[in-house]
């Protein structure tokens, strides 16, 4: 069993962590630079590929059998082709990672998966899984695509936010007891005044307006109905699947999350929260975004949550927070809207990573089958470039359909890896584009450390390789092992769940934050952790990948070998920083954001906070 200590440990009110801790500058003062014409940094075949990641599919082993439902009946409705997405939450506060995964209960007025149901799977604890669905209240069968959990009331339970064709819903944890507060809470995610419910695709909870209280980011997709289903053809005789090129687009809705009476800051936590659309006031409001996929990270550097989302066949959104409520649309000056041409792409799912951990962000974004994966980087400030090719991704993802993407560092080597999920939308896609299937392998590209990634997928193990429609792609420890292991949703079909049998060696440490009141779980937090010269960039965030959440608190860091992370920086959301260390390989701390200011001594180490900031 790891070690574990409690370090309470109080906020400063110190400069950004950014600029004390190399985030955004080299320990020069000077930004790492990143061009495609860097020698050995050119797309190549992958000579490299090794890896020390091995998966073992325990799905049936750990008892999970949810099978997505998708109420297919012949007349290629659009969204029976798009979900669906995986959840990790600890809905029972026990710190075992539990999952939700989201079902399609089928079209009204038909039989097919009529009824089928999303399912919750607790965490025994000993390596496996039970279904407690029913017995958590969760059992309402609608149309599901994804969602987000956090607590947002306060009353130190997480709750879930499930998106859907159709109505969205809201439910409430009681002490692991789910109440529906969709309709009292105000969080359908539809326009005002709209005569038909959205299409709901991604969701994300985070504190958009700095009050402390977590808000709600609901993406939508098209104006699609059953009513207004259009007929589109990919070989001009028989029905397929439609491309939202087809449809208008659906605005995403932000919803700010007030206490009683409209007060957004006040009320006392676990009081009744309602919540209050925003959009258009916030400057979210675009009626033309086709939206999947949604990253939530401080892009700026300035401390404030900012908003990437991924469109499909329309430009990307960046939402630059301003600090007062509003944001602002950055995309196209930072050049992440487009592809290098200029042209859309068709975005699925995307995340947020550090890849060479000198503090400059990369956006990975899937795209559709014909159009590689988008790796946009952080050149300047404020500027981004697609480094796919670079990176050595675009020949293997280029086939490929990719919804959900992560990163992570499977191997704990200290640099984030990348994993793909992919699947076409159209079963019958082989007849008509002959090196294009419908079934897909997963990729898993390790990181070199360098800028480039190598194609390691087939080299695990476990199955990984094989063929799946996947959708959903999110990692957890769920054995608390001390290494990530992989979930994946899939179209149609079973969930997997991949157990990473990394061999002993790399080392890791558990960082457990605990926020201060409204924010408990401390979203939007970034965690820097230093071994040696390296330094390993963490957010806290319900939001990544496609439709699904991962495990991002506690953080999970590998060591690459070494002994012990040095140093730990943590930047809440309110502004203040905590530092411990060292802590020790295999030890598992949870930090406290204190409730008061003040300058404490370090914990676990010697010297005053501000003196492990220029030690930084």
């Amino acid at each position: 069993m790891s070690a574990h200590r409690t370090v309470l440990l109080a906020v400063g009110v110190l400069a950004p962590a950014a600029t004390a801790c190399g985030g955004g500058e080299s320990q020069s003062g000077e930004a790492p630079s990143y061009t495609q014409t860097r020698p050995g940094f050119t797309e190549r075949a992958g000579s490299d590929a090794s890896t020390s990641i091995r998966f073992t599919d325990v799905t049936a082993a750990v008892g999970i059998d949810f099978v997505h439902a998708t109420g297919a009946f012949g007349e290629k409705w659009m969204p029976e082709t798009m979900g669906s997405g995986v959840i990790v939450l600890d809905y029972d506060g026990d710190r075992w990672p539990d999952l939700f995964f989201v079902n399609s209960t089928g079209w009204e007025g038909r039989a097919e998966d009529r009824g089928a149901g999303s399912m919750l799977l607790r965490n025994l604890g000993d390596g496996t899984f039970r279904d407690v669905t029913a017995e958590a209240g969760l059992g309402l069968p609608i149309y599901g695509m994804g969602g987000t959990a956090a607590d947002y009331d306060a009353d130190g339970d997480t709750d879930l936010y499930v998106t859907a064709v159709g109505d969205n819903r809201l439910y409430r944890n009681d002490g692991g007891r789910f109440t529906d507060v969709t309709r009292e809470t105000g969080t359908e995610g539809n326009a005002p005044g709209a005569a038909e419910p959205a299409w709901s695709t991604a969701a994300a909870w985070f504190d958009a307006d700095g009050d402390g209280w977590l808000d709600l980011l609901v993406c939508n997709y098209v104006d699609w109905t059953p009513e207004t289903d259009l007929f589109f053809s990919r070989d001009g005789v028989n029905k397929s699947y439609a491309t939202p090129e087809e449809y208008n687009g659906e605005s995403c809705r932000l919803l700010r999350n007030e206490a009683p009476g409209g007060s957004g800051s006040g009320g006392p936590s676990g009081a009744a929260r309602r919540f209050r659309d925003v959009t258009a006031e916030s400057g979210l409001d675009n009626p033309d975004g086709k939206s999947l996929g949604i990253a939530v990270d401080d892009f700026t550097g300035d401390g404030l949550p900012d908003v990437a989302i991924a469109n499909d066949t329309y430009q990307n959104f960046l939402y630059e927070n301003q600090g007062d409520g509003t944001f602002v649309d950055v995309a196209l000056d930072a050049g992440v809207a487009f592809d290098e041409f200029g042209r859309a792409r068709a975005g699925m799912g995307v995340d947020v990573g550090d890849i060479l951990n000198r503090g400059q962000l990369s956006i990975g974004i899937g795209n559709f089958s014909n159009e590689p994966v988008s790796l946009f980087t952080e050149i300047q400030a404020g500027l981004f470039q697609d480094l796919a090719g670079a990176a050595r991704l675009t020949r293997s993802t280029l086939l490929p359909l990719t919804f959900g993407l992560r990163f992570a560092d499977l191997d704990l080597d200290r640099y984030v890896d990348l994993v793909l999920g992919n699947g076409h939308i159209e079963p019958e896609i082989e007849a008509i584009q002959g090196d294009v299937t419908f079934a897909q392998p997963p990729l898993l590209f390790r990181n070199d450390a360098r800028g480039g990634f190598a194609d390691v997928g087939g080299l695990v193990g476990g199955g990984f390789d094989a063929p799946i429609v996947a959708r959903g792609v999110a990692t957890l420890d769920f054995d608390r092992d001390g290494d990530l292991d992989l979930v994946i949703s899939t179209n149609g079909g079973p969930a997997r769940l991949f157990r990473n049998d990394l061999a002993p060696g790399p080392g890791w440490v558990r960082l457990r934050l605990e926020g201060a009141a409204p924010n408990l779980g401390a979203i939007g937090a970034t965690v820097r952790v230093f071994v040696g010269d390296v330094a390993q960039r963490f957010a806290v965030s319900t939001a990544s990948s496609y439709l699904s959440q991962s495990e991002t608190n506690p953080v999970l860091a590998g060591l690459g070998g070494a002994p012990r992370a040095d140093s730990v920086v943590v930047v809440w959301p309110a502004g203040g920083r905590s530092v411990v260390g060292p802590v020790e390989a295999g030890e598992e701390i949870v930090i406290q954001e204190a409730s008061k200011l003040a300058a404490l001594p370090v914990a676990g180490g010697s010297g005053s906070f501000e003196e492990k900031e220029r030690e930084h």
